[in-house]
């Protein structure tokens, strides 16, 4: 039996136009770290301001938080994030087979885009007074391919890829007892052992990738992620270290 985590509070809405903008009314309100969870969403995003699609049953999610610390800091949370989910998947299906994270933000499952997640920070000054950690999981249903922009990964569901039939609010009892998890590694020990945590469920790692920024296009070898969080890419002009960018493969 999955327990509900210690210094969490938890609220359930039925419908709100997003829980990342709902994270951010609230943020001053807060005691502590709070996760917001919402049936439908009217207004859900995804990375760069493009529309999330997020079917009723699947998991929308935002934890809102003081994080403490700088921006940089603040980032490599997006990968805590990410290792929670793949936790989560595993303690509610029992398996992990066809499980990794991709590069910066996303779980795949058996080669498809089974969760999303997005950071949102505000604050005055150079820390960081609030972080929001968005998190979309497809467990009931996935959008249609051509709901996807072209070259992305197809999405799937945990229930077409899996049998799991399991509902959000389950599933983000796991989730938050995950993200428990490794956010005291991490409050403790640094990003190393997330970062070395995250390379072992790493997809395409030592294999050719595409990295595309706003501005330019790089293809090379995987190499790994650098002390920050940043893709290491070796191409055939040399080595190139990303702090953002949309890979394909």
């Amino acid at each position: 039996m999955i327990s509900w985590p210690a210094g969490y509070g938890c609220r359930v809405l039925d419908e709100v136009d997003s829980t990342l903008d709902e994270a951010r009314r609230i943020a001053d309100t807060l005691s502590g770290p709070e996760w917001i969870m919402a049936h439908r969403q009217t207004r859900a995003r995804g990375r760069r301001g493009r529309a999330w699609i997020a079917p009723e049953g699947n998991l929308s999610a935002t934890l809102i938080l003081r994080p403490g610390g700088g921006p940089e800091k603040a980032a490599q949370r997006s990968f805590v994030g990410a290792l929670a989910v793949h936790d989560a998947v595993v303690a509610v299906t029992g398996r992990a087979e066809g499980l990794a994270c991709k590069w910066p933000n996303d779980v795949l499952l058996n080669g498809g885009k089974l969760a999303g997640i997005l950071l949102e920070s505000f604050g005055a000054g150079a820390d960081v007074s609030y972080l929001a950690i968005g998190i979309g999981v497809n467990l009931r249903e996935a959008p249609p391919a051509d709901a996807v922009e072209e070259g992305a990964l197809r999405p799937v569901s945990l229930l077409s890829e899996t049998g799991a039939d399991v509902d959000p609010e389950t599933f983000l009892t796991a989730l938050a007892a995950a993200y428990d998890h490794y956010e005291t590694h991490f409050v403790t020990y640094g990003f190393d052992p997330i970062r070395a945590a995250w390379l072992q469920r790493a997809a395409k790692l030592g294999q050719p990738i595409t990295a595309r920024t706003g501005t330019s296009e790089f293809t090379g070898t995987f190499q790994s992620i650098d002390e920050a969080g940043n893709l290491v890419l070796m191409t055939p002009r040399g080595q190139v270290i990303l702090p953002a960018a949309d890979i394909y493969f």
